[in-house]
Order: structure tokens, then C-alpha cells, then sequence
């Protein structure tokens, strides 16, 4: 559980983007973004567990997911600005945007994210390799439940938090913070695009 705390604790793509969410829809956005996110984690670690993690680990594939991560990212970046403005009060109080957008949105961004899959191969696939060695199924299984219980310990922490906050924000507040989540977003993104450049033209 610890693992999967500190998994999802550090500031990133998808905690940025649950606090976007958490302040413009309430809880049930934020953390449809994270179980999202945990569905990707969990395709990875079934992967993990198949022993087919090893083909993500060619260099067109880490830099298309490197591409796409930027893209997404971007994109969800830029439009969190774009859309700050209109943080109104009457917003704040209902989000017309469906849950299932914010779930694919938090699903894109794990999915297309290559430190989710250093985290797996090197951490989890350390953890599954030593518990097969030693341990029944069953305590694999314990293990793996344990790291998703952390990670949406985390998730609903983040969207309980965010979906308070813009009770006792000003709007003007939420649209600096809206901004500053969209900027780290963009950020993250462009991190990811110059990965990917250095992995196509430099490696």
C-alpha cells in the first residue's frame, strides 16, 4: 500500500489533472481521472505479470509513447488554460462534461506515459519476481491488490481535496490554480516531447 502511495504522491500529469478536474466538476471528476489512471496501471502490471512488459521496451515504441504522452498532455494542458476563464461560480457548481471524459483523460495520460512503465518493469517487476520465487499466487495477488488499494487511497485523497478547495476558493483563486495545473500539465508534456526527440534523433 506504501508502494502505491508513493507511486501516486509525487506531483505529476495525472495529479495535476485531477486537481484541473476536482476544481471545475467536484469530487466525481477527480476521481474518475484517477480510476483512469489505475486502469492503465493495472493493463501494466498484467503485463508485467505475462512478461510481456519487455516489448514496450523497443526504442520506437518507447518514443511513440513518449509522442503521444506529449500530445495528450498538451493538449489537456492547453485547454485547462484556455477554459480558466470561464471558472464561473455557476460552473463550479455542476460540470456538464460526462464522467467518461474524465476517466479516458486519466486513462490516456497513464497509458501514455513511459515513467508509469520504468515504474513497473523496475519496481514491480522486481516485486513480482521475488514474490514468485518465495511466495504462492495468493500473496502475489495480496501484493498486487495492495499497490491498487495505495494508488486510489491516493486518487480519492486528491479529489476529496481538490473538490473541498473550490468550496471556500474565490473563482478568482480556482482560475490561477486551473492556470498553474494546465501550465505544469503543458510542462510535463514538453518534457515528454523531448524525450521522444532525444530518443529518435540522438540515441
Amino acid at each position: 500500500m506504501v508502494l502505491g502511495l508513493s507511486l501516486s504522491a509525487p506531483i505529476g500529469p495525472v495529479n495535476a489533472a485531477q486537481l484541473d478536474k476536482g476544481l471545475r466538476g467536484g469530487f466525481m471528476h477527480s476521481w474518475a481521472v484517477g480510476l483512469g489512471a489505475v486502469s492503465a496501471d493495472i493493463i501494466y502490471m498484467l503485463l508485467v505479470y505475462f512478461g510481456m512488459i519487455h516489448l514496450l521496451d523497443a526504442p520506437f515504441i518507447k518514443a511513440f509513447l513518449w509522442l503521444f504522452g506529449f500530445f495528450v498532455l498538451v493538449y489537456t494542458g492547453v485547454e485547462s488554460i484556455k477554459y480558466s476563464g470561464e471558472l464561473s461560480a455557476a460552473e463550479m457548481r455542476k460540470s456538464e462534461a460526462p464522467l467518461s471524459r474524465s476517466f479516458v483523460s486519466g486513462f490516456l495520460m497513464s497509458l501514455f506515459n513511459p515513467l508509469s512503465i520504468l515504474f513497473w518493469l523496475g519496481i514491480y517487476g522486481s516485486i513480482l519476481a521475488k514474490a514468485a520465487s518465495e511466495y504462492p499466487v495468493q500473496h502475489l495477488l495480496i501484493y498486487s491488490g495492495a499497490i491498487v488499494l495505495g494508488i486510489l487511497l491516493w486518487d480519492v485523497t486528491m479529489a476529496a481535496a481538490s473538490s473541498i478547495f473550490r468550496k471556500f476558493l474565490t473563482p478568482r483563486v480556482l482560475r490561477a490554480i486551473s492556470v498553474l495545473s494546465g501550465l505544469s500539465l503543458v510542462g510535463f508534456g514538453f518534457y515528454f516531447g523531448v524525450q521522444a526527440v532525444r530518443l529518435l534523433f540522438f540515441h
